[in-house]
């Protein structure tokens, strides 16, 4: 479904150290540049099965092309230096001097939080001072969280939107998703209990199709997912369908932790 004739063949340029598992920035042959996650560099985790977080990360991007969303960038499997893995497009983020205003997510002052973000979290920073942390409510970021509920992301943090040099922003890190038992964990929860729009739907309704028996993108995900995962994300995309509203926080904590 990438469109894609061969996985990209990678060398690696440095490791990226922010990452709590192994990560490197490589470049392919034509010079571009991909972020590379072997398995081999996976944390072992309590409640996902070791190594099969790469796998999740590339079955991310095919949902987000299915819905025809384009929200995550190019993800594909490969065989790097580092052994079997995910690679995928490096994006080159916008510089903090030239970004004209915050990130979307960010902490702000809780009597000061700027025109057309909402808050959803309180709390107290480093100084004792009133803080909430808010995002923006535009349509894109809307989707990211529409696409966290589908792929039921547990570990939406809001350094995991990246804003490109042409101001768009991207949706990353999407290893610990498609577990089988409701996982949400997100920071984009300014939506929740409000209608789905129209073109919303019809992007939902566009992978119930893909999901049915020899749909492709049920086909897609056959390699990467177990089949338990691949019906639990279809009843997943029925029932926000059938609902035709955003999901509200349920029991548990619905934040990422830490948040950024």
């Amino acid at each position: 479904m990438t469109g894609r004739a061969a996985p990209p063949e990678l060398t690696v340029q440095a490791r990226i150290p922010s990452g709590s598992n192994a990560v490197y920035r490589c470049v392919d042959a034509d010079g571009d540049a991909w972020v590379y996650k072997p398995s081999l560099g996976e944390r072992p985790l309590a409640d996902f099965p070791d190594g099969t977080l790469a796998a999740r990360e590339v079955a991310a991007y095919l949902v987000s092309v299915a819905s025809g969303w384009d929200l995550v960038p190019e993800t594909v499997a490969v065989t790097g230096p580092g052994g079997p893995g995910m690679a995928q497009r490096w994006i080159d983020e916008v510089p903090d001097d030239e970004a004209g205003g915050p990130d979307p997510v960010d902490v702000h002052p809780v009597d000061a939080v700027p025109d057309g973000r909402v808050p959803v979290l309180r709390g107290e920073g480093a100084r004792g001072e009133d803080v909430v942390v808010a995002h923006v409510v535009d349509e894109r970021v809307r989707r990211i969280a529409l696409l966290d509920h589908v792929v039921n992301n547990a570990d939406r943090k809001g350094g995991h939107l990246l804003v490109d040099t042409d101001g768009v922003v991207w949706a990353i890190d999407h290893g610990l998703s498609f577990h089988v038992h409701p996982k949400v964990r997100t920071v984009l929860w300014g939506w929740a209990g409000q209608p789905l729009p129209a073109d919303d739907l019809e992007g939902l309704r566009r992978l119930r199709t893909a999901l049915r028996d020899g749909g492709t993108l049920r086909l897609g995900l056959a390699d990467l997912l177990d089949p338990a995962e691949i019906d639990a994300l279809e009843r997943r995309v029925a029932a926000l369908v059938e609902a035709g509203i955003f999901p509200v926080p349920g029991p548990g904590y619905p934040l990422p932790w830490p948040l950024f």
